[in-house]
């Protein structure tokens, strides 16, 4: 019996003793009248990036020449002729195209309108800034009413180059138009060459595109319509410029060159790696009129076959391109519009 009180008492003891130390270590953490305290790590004033730093950080290729009088890049706008003599790739005679050239003109003749114009000028400037497009002097302008969109000319084909596409321009431009007339605009993009023969074939209503030798051909052929109210039927109406891409570190030393054909000549000289487009382009024909003539560059495959070791033709859009470029420490000739779009999106292929 007495065992067993004393068991009790020293549990009533140790019960009071560690009540009291919760008690007491309670009091040191939260006293009634503590304070709270907060503590701020030490913090650096930092400055903000610019534009161009936020653009190319991330990638390993930046611009390294551009305003030359040479890589000025013209865009043009074709209505396709609804009587053409389309053909398809085997040269076959296609028959029952219809072409919507109702909604090629209203799309036309809005681009050629003011209120498009307000736009393409301001496109870039907000995120780049600067235009990523300049009016050409000149261009068509139109006043003509646009009618809205019927069950009939709803749709409207647009074959163009990945070099717009990739740009975003369209992006931008194309739903005010078709929120405004009920028109959809539906894109296919790809080099120069396959944007129009997409049309030879009567795949589209209307091609953007930028290549003159192969623009004037498509007309010559009778696949281009000249619609009331315009004096031609190619209507150039935009440009911007190409630029020469290349690693940070330009081995090359093209940014020291004196005109983008003495930077070229340096990359051959060199041995450096380009990337061509090698898709029969409007850049791969700008490209390859800017390599020294001793070397025999042509569009034609057959024409590289010797400079293998450094010139990679990917037959691929601008933004491939520009990937396989800033992964090879290579060099690229680009559109001015997409590369600040491909910089932006931190490479990213749209």
């Amino acid at each position: 019996m007495t065992k067993r009180i004393c068991l009790v008492v020293l549990s009533v003891i140790l019960a009071l003793a560690a009540f009291g130390c919760a008690k007491q270590q309670t009091a040191v953490v939260t006293p009634p009248d503590a304070s709270p305290v907060t503590v701020q790590a030490e913090t650096q004033p930092t400055s903000e990036p610019t534009p161009e730093q936020m653009m190319t950080d991330d990638l390993g290729i930046k611009i390294l020449l551009e305003q030359d009088d040479d890589m000025k890049n013209n865009y043009s706008i074709i209505a396709v002729n609804d009587a053409a003599p389309f053909k398809d790739a085997d040269g076959n005679a296609v028959s029952g195209v219809a072409i919507n050239t109702v909604g090629a003109k209203a799309l036309i003749d809005w681009l050629m309108s003011d209120a498009a114009a307000v736009l393409i000028a301001d496109y870039g400037v907000a995120e780049y800034g600067e235009a990523l497009f300049t009016l050409s002097d000149g261009k068509p302008v139109s006043t003509a009413q646009i009618p809205q969109a019927t069950d009939a000319t709803k749709i409207i084909r647009l074959s163009t180059t990945t070099s717009v596409n990739d740009s975003g321009l369209l992006d931008y431009l194309l739903p005010t138009f078709e929120s405004k007339y009920g028109y959809e605009v539906e894109v296919s993009s790809a080099g120069t060459g396959k944007a129009i023969a997409a049309a030879t074939m009567g795949n589209a209503d209307l091609i953007l595109v930028h290549s003159k030798t192969q623009e004037e051909t498509f007309v010559a052929d009778g696949y281009a319509k000249l619609l009331d109210g315009y004096q031609s039927e190619r209507l150039t109406f935009m440009y911007n410029y190409f630029v020469l891409v290349g690693p940070v570190a330009d081995p090359a030393k093209c940014a020291e060159a004196g005109s983008v054909k003495e930077a070229f000549a340096r990359i051959a000289a060199g041995k450096f790696a380009f990337v061509s487009r090698g898709d029969l382009s409007g850049t791969h024909t700008k490209e390859v009129s800017l390599w020294p003539e001793s070397l025999g560059i042509t569009t034609d495959p057959a024409s590289v076959a010797a400079y293998t070791d450094w010139y990679f033709s990917s037959n691929a859009g601008m933004g491939v391109c520009l990937t396989m470029a800033n992964e090879m420490d290579g060099y690229v000739l680009s559109d001015k519009a997409t590369f600040l779009a491909f910089s932006a999106s931190g490479g990213a292929v749209g």
